[in-house]
């Protein structure tokens, strides 16, 4: 009660005064308080944590800067970004593109070559001795339609598993493409097309139900193709297949003075670039031997050891749509439009079998060569499997009448003595030729 009797005399004489300002002081520090936390936390101090985030911050500050009254600068630095943006959305895009196309191809499972390219990003520790192998399988190209929209219609209907035989003729072979094509359809061969080089053919092609493709005017190709023999026109294959291959489609390129006996699909291997047959005519040259080099003159090291094939033939291989095989169809035909005076397919084995050194880089591709029996060679035919009772009973996939000239006659007799059964139709014929 003392206590209280002395306050009543202070709020009196005017202690009441100094209690008011605090309190007015304490409400306008409140009142601050209020404003900065207002400022702060907008949705409220108990608000949700997202509320708080920094996407949600940086949205309400574009909703403040986007006033009416934005600077110019501001809105070109916000075009920008949009540009930008909408440029890294179109590239993604695009790389899905890529991706899915990946993926359907390596799902088909047609293509081994597409599943080794999908774990190609990863590194392997080298295994045991005698396991590990080299990656031997280029991937296909992606196939890209713009470069010839019509070749690739008829194609899509011609080809079986994105493969089929390619023949170029014209009119001065007429009677040996009735051949070729006629043991094509006795063996039951659907993929084939036949790249008429002049209206003639064109039309002999579609009398006898062929499928046929004619190429757009082309003056350089047109005027080979009408009037050339059999190594200009073999030659402008190598200009011509680019296109198949860029459109995806692995391609066995025949020449038309070969007899098919087989589906050749059948005894492919796919695992390289290039699958061609051989001119050698044994085991030895057609997949290769040490050649001794004798030099005398050079006492103990006189002999020298060499490595020798023989050459791949231009007029039947196997080519996938790789960039090697691409690559090799470039480097042969530049070739050839520039030295007018050499013959295609020893082009075709210089650019596949020579190795880099200085002053020149060689080809990266893989190949393979095909069985010499199954894929057989006129000179293996004549002067080995028709003398010898067990080859004789041997039925090859094609013969390739290459190394001779009359090629009509012999063409044939084969189709008689395999076809027809009679076993005395080739012996008319000499190993060789007689001109």
């Amino acid at each position: 009660m003392m206590a209280g009797r002395r306050e009543g005399p202070l709020m009196k004489s005017g202690g009441g005064g100094g209690v008011g300002s605090r309190i007015a002081v304490a409400i306008g520090i409140g009142i601050l308080c209020g404003c900065v936390f207002a400022f702060l936390f907008p949705s409220g101090f108990f608000a949700s944590p997202a509320a708080f985030s920094p996407a949600n911050t940086s949205i309400k500050t574009r909703q403040v800067n986007s006033s009416p009254c934005e600077s110019p600068e501001r809105l070109n630095m916000l075009k920008s970004e949009l540009a930008s943006l909408t440029e890294k959305n179109a590239e993604l895009k695009k790389q899905v593109r890529e991706l899915q196309s990946k993926i359907q191809l390596a799902e088909q499972g047609k293509d081994q070559a597409q599943k080794q390219f999908l774990t190609l990003g990863t590194l392997h520790k080298a295994g045991p001795f005698g396991t590990v192998k080299g990656l031997r399988t280029n991937p296909s190209v992606l196939p890209d339609e713009s470069v010839n929209p019509g070749l690739a219609m008829i194609l899509e209907k011609v080809a079986v598993r994105k493969e089929l035989i390619v023949a170029l003729a014209n009119s001065n072979v007429r009677e040996m493409l009735e051949v070729w094509f006629t043991s094509i359809k006795r063996v039951g061969i659907p993929n084939y097309i036949v790249v008429a080089l002049d209206d003639e053919t064109e039309n002999f092609c579609k009398s006898k139900d062929v499928p046929v493709y004619r190429r757009p005017p082309d003056e350089n190709v047109d005027s080979i193709g009408k009037s050339g023999g059999n190594h200009a026109v073999s030659g402008l294959k190598f200009h011509i297949l680019r296109e198949f291959l860029q459109l995806g489609y692995s391609v066995l390129l025949s020449d038309i003075d070969i007899v098919y006996l087989q589906n050749p699909f059948d005894h492919l291997y796919r695992d390289s670039d290039v699958e061609s047959m051989s001119d050698g005519h044994n085991n030895m040259t057609a997949y290769g031997f040490n050649d001794v080099f004798d030099e005398q003159s050079m006492g103990w090291a006189r002999y020298a050891h060499t490595m020798r094939i023989w050459v791949y033939n231009s007029g039947f291989f196997f080519i996938r749509p790789t960039i090697p095989a691409i690559e090799l169809l470039d480097r042969v035909a530049y070739r050839l439009s520039h030295e007018p005076k050499s013959w295609d397919q020893a082009v075709f084995n210089e650019e596949l079998f020579y190795p880099s050194h200085p002053g020149y880089e060689g080809l990266h591709a893989a190949k393979r060569t095909m069985d010499i029996y199954l894929f057989m060679n006129s000179k293996v035919l004549f002067k080995t499997v028709r003398k010898d009772a067990q080859l004789r009973k041997l039925k090859p996939v094609i013969i390739h009448v290459n190394y001779h000239p009359d090629k009509l006659p012999r063409m044939k007799a084969i189709v008689e003595f395999y076809v027809n059964e009679k076993q005395n139709a080739l012996d008319p014929f000499p190993d060789g030729s007689e001109w």
